[in-house]
């Protein structure tokens, strides 16, 4: 045993397994800092390099690449406020405001150290856990599994904000938009309308970048001004380095968390933040500032994410069962090269094990360490002004978005969710809770039906049930219990009270918006009862309660309950409504609708030069010359890594009627 580990050590610290683990690392590198592509976009890219590659060089390199995303995607979730990846939709949270706030490459160093000591922990775990995984991955069925998404769920009570009933009700919005298509139990399409890409539910990567990413574009568009509201970037990643130390506990405690629910298959790096992240609002005592650039809301995320990798190969190597989408495209790589997952892994093969773990530790220290030294310079980003950096950002995210399902209606879907994220950022309704819901939806209703045909409502009694319920009450005793201890703090502590939050004072757009939540809710419901008991008794109860919820919400608005939460409204808030250099809401969701629409009739490349000239001279106020350069140079990159993907962007209706066979007369 310890011959092997030993000889696995050897074999990671050679200088041809280091170069090409380095090739990896730089090429998760470069794929990361993309909002949106993820570990699944940049091991497909890197699949076709590794046939005929030595199998420990190649392994070397997927290792490299899966180890890093996860540090590198918080570039763009800090400094743009878009979620690099599904694994880093909580750091937007706390790290976009401490950007806006001039701390930035505070934000990124305590990011990145986390995600070191998250990584290293997770390899370590990995080491000591893999020999004893099997009998404890097997004991999770899918009541224990259905039980850990309800544990996800219990996060929304944290991150409800400053109405729990808003709160819930955004949690419902988003656990129906997660259930469209087909039903688990029964294959029934639900609220599909009988359109073909509605059929096969909402990608996941289209709902983080609407409901994240284009809202806080169009804020900082409507402001016209730099992303970083101070004039310095603040003093570095040493004092998130800092940071990190003087929060360790929390960070070695969300690594573990890391770890656990990255072991567990179905879960992985979609809920695993979400969970740290409200560990991290539970057990703090002190006076946080989450949502507002609490540095801990950056470290337990990070931390988390970094170390379930290491928890989401026991799975994957043992079972051949893929913890996360990214795992799955690994074990095709792994396939390719000739290993074989499985027993055998623990087996004859441990020697092959331990050089997948050590590398994994390796790669986190190369990856974490090349982030950190670029986070002092990538973070003077948030010094250009937006309307310079709005065309790429716009650019890039449409094309994240199209290479969900290669499908126009990934851009149509862009844009619906994005406006439903730029009206429930206005109106004070929790898009994080949103995002909990959709993204728990399907493992919950599957895990459900598994668990009621598998045991009958017997399930409930099972130990592993009675334990994770056991915390789910704990957790939400902590939740109830830190925003109590909040409000105690703020009426006793008279240099702790905030500045009341100013009100709209016409309360029908906020209305207008809650009926249409309600007409949503009652035509689910509506929708529900088309179908068979299995195929509609999930949508119903929830719509069901949701309809009630968001009623009371609805009459609350209507009868001007001054003292109520329902009532904040950011726009107002935040002095748009009185400030003349705020562009009005509407006026950016134009733009995009245009860009959206001009995909669908030229193409994606002649809409975006377009979009990228018109803007860049009417709203940057550059001159024609550095427009077309930048448009070039836009393009050129564009093409480039669409070559490199093998992805055939999106053409216009007008292009497909010019190369339309025409009959002969």
């Amino acid at each position: 045993m310890i011959e092997t580990i030993a000889s696995s050590l050897l074999t990671v610290l050679s200088v041809e397994h280091i170069a090409y683990l380095a090739g990896g690392v730089c090429l998760g590198l470069m794929i990361g800092i993309f909002p949106g592509l993820g570990g699944i976009a940049g091991l497909s890219l890197l699949l076709p390099f590794l046939y005929g590659m030595e199998p420990t060089s190649a392994l070397a390199m997927l290792i490299g690449l899966v180890a890093v995303i996860p540090t590198s995607d918080t570039f763009t979730s800090v400094l743009m406020g878009i979620p690099g990846s599904s694994a880093s939709q909580a750091t937007v949270l706390d790290g976009f405001p401490m950007a806006k706030q001039g701390h930035a490459a505070r934000a990124l160093g305590a990011a990145f150290s986390a995600s070191l000591l998250g990584g290293l922990l997770g390899a370590l775990a990995l080491t000591a856990f893999v020999l004893i995984a099997r009998p404890l991955i097997l004991a999770f069925g899918s009541a224990e599994l259905f039980m850990l998404t309800l544990l996800g769920l219990s996060m929304v009570g944290v991150l409800a904000g400053n109405s729990l009933v808003k709160g819930i009700s955004a949690c419902g919005i988003g656990v129906l938009l997660g259930s469209l298509g087909a039903a688990p139990a029964t294959g029934e399409y639900r609220m599909s309308f009988d359109n073909i890409y509605l059929m096969d539910g909402l990608p996941l990567v289209v709902v983080g970048l609407g409901i994240f990413a284009i809202p806080e574009i169009i804020d900082l568009l409507r402001q016209n001004r730099a992303i970083n509201e101070a004039s310095e970037l603040g003093s570095g990643w040493v004092d998130g380095l800092k940071d990190v130390i003087r929060n360790k506990w929390l960070a070695i405690r969300c690594a573990i968390i890391g770890t656990l629910v990255g072991a567990l298959p179905g879960l992985g790096g979609s809920v695993v933040d979400w969970i740290a992240y409200g560990h991290a609002v539970q057990t703090t005592k002190d006076k946080p500032r989450f949502g507002n650039g609490d540095v801990r809301g950056v470290i337990a995320p990070e931390s988390a994410n970094n170390a379930k990798e290491g928890g989401s190969l026991v799975p994957t190597l043992l079972f051949g069962i893929p913890g996360s989408g990214s795992m799955a495209v690994f074990l095709g790589g792994m396939v390719l090269i000739g290993l074989e997952p499985g027993p055998a892994m623990v087996g004859a093969e441990l020697g092959t094990t331990y050089t997948i773990i050590w590398s994994l530790a390796l790669a986190n220290v190369i990856g974490a360490g090349s982030c950190l030294l670029l986070s002092k310079w990538v973070s003077r980003l948030t010094l250009i002004p937006y309307a310079l950096m709005a065309p790429f950002m716009l650019m890039v995210i449409c094309f994240a978005a199209f290479q969900a399902t290669r499908s126009l209606g990934d851009l149509v879907s862009l844009l619906a969710i994005g406006v439903l994220g730029v009206l429930m950022k206005r109106f004070d309704w929790p898009r994080p809770a949103f995002l909990i819901g959709f993204v728990l939806s399907g493992g919950m209703e599957t895990y459900l039906y598994q668990a009621i045909q598998f045991d009958g409502w017997s399930f409930l009694t099972k130990p592993g049930v009675m334990i994770i319920a056991f915390i789910i009450v704990l957790s939400v005793y902590f939740a109830i219990r830190a925003k109590r201890n909040s409000g105690d703090n703020s009426h006793e502590d008279p240099t702790s009270v905030e500045p009341p939050r100013r009100r709209a004072r016409n309360l029908k757009p906020q209305a207008a918006f809650a009926a249409l939540v309600v007409a949503f809710f009652a035509f689910a419901l509506y929708d529900a009862f088309q179908h068979s008991f299995l195929g509609g008794v999930f949508t119903a109860g929830i719509s069901g309660l949701m309809l009630v919820l968001s009623l009371t919400v609805l009459i609350k608005l209507w009868r001007g309950q001054i003292d109520d939460p329902v009532n904040f409204d950011n726009e107002v808030e935040a002095g748009y409504d009185s400030d003349s250099t705020v562009a009005r809401l509407p006026h950016y969701l134009y733009w995009l609708t245009a860009l959206v629409l001009g995909c669908y009739l030229f193409g994606y490349l002649i809409a975006i030069s377009l979009f990228f000239v018109v803007f860049l001279m009417t709203k940057a106020r550059i001159s024609l010359v550095k427009t077309l350069s930048l448009t070039g140079a836009a393009l050129g990159f564009l093409v480039i890594l669409a070559r490199m993907m093998v992805l055939d962007l999106p053409s216009g209706l007008l292009q497909d009627l010019v190369h339309m066979p025409w009959p002969l007369s």
